[in-house]
């Protein structure tokens, strides 16, 4: 058989073959929490200011402002896992997780997977409980910490296991943990601190 006319034959299969991969590729079962104009399927907690500018979340709160601005999903989730990119301007912030809304300053009690322009980037706090539950290192931020600059950060919860990555390094990592299994996700401005923090491409998947 001349090339030519086999390379034609064969075109078709490896044109569906290659559009296949691509779709397995861009399907990774992750759904977006943003679409990228308005803040609908979350809700402000007093404190600060949130606002979508260019598809990006950004907050804002002075140091005068004593409450813990929060953005939280409307939705509550179990097992997952969430992953967004952030820039942390000014101040600390943190990505929640099984949060529970409560009506105090912080906003809610629950974990959160620290954000911040320096310290316990990607480590483990409990609002209303223990504290520091994982307190990376500075040494270790420094590893892998973008100041100014888009940092990722992955949180995966199944069970009763917890993983935190930042730019694909763990940083921290629970097994058996006591805390809670579902809650609300959110985001977080600190009550007391000049705030700017910016986040995009905020994505989960549930399992």
């Amino acid at each position: 058989m001349h090339r030519n006319t086999l390379l034609m034959l064969l075109l078709p299969t490896l044109l569906v073959l290659g559009l296949g991969a691509w779709a397995a590729a861009a399907d990774d079962g992750f759904t977006p929490l943003f679409d990228g104009k308005t803040l609908d399927g979350w809700h402000v907690l007093p404190g600060g200011s949130w606002e979508i500018e260019d598809g990006v979340v950004v907050g804002t709160s002075p140091r005068t402002e004593g409450r813990h601005g929060l953005l939280m999903t409307d939705k509550v989730f179990k097992d997952f896992t969430v992953r967004l990119k952030f820039k942390a301007v000014k101040g600390n912030s943190g990505l929640y997780f099984r949060v529970e809304e409560v009506k105090s300053g912080v906003g809610a009690h629950g974990f959160q997977a620290e954000i911040a322009d320096r310290g316990g980037i990607g480590g483990l706090y409990e609002t209303g409980g223990r504290a520091w539950v994982v307190q990376p290192k500075p040494e270790q931020v420094q590893e892998y910490f973008k100041p100014g600059e888009w940092n990722e950060m992955t949180v995966t919860a199944k069970g009763r296991d917890v993983t935190v990555t930042v730019n694909g390094v763990t940083t921290a990592e629970l097994k058996n943990d006591p805390g809670r299994t579902e809650g609300h996700i959110a985001l977080q401005l600190h009550g007391g601190q000049d705030m700017h923090v910016e986040f995009k491409d905020v994505d989960i998947r549930e399992y």
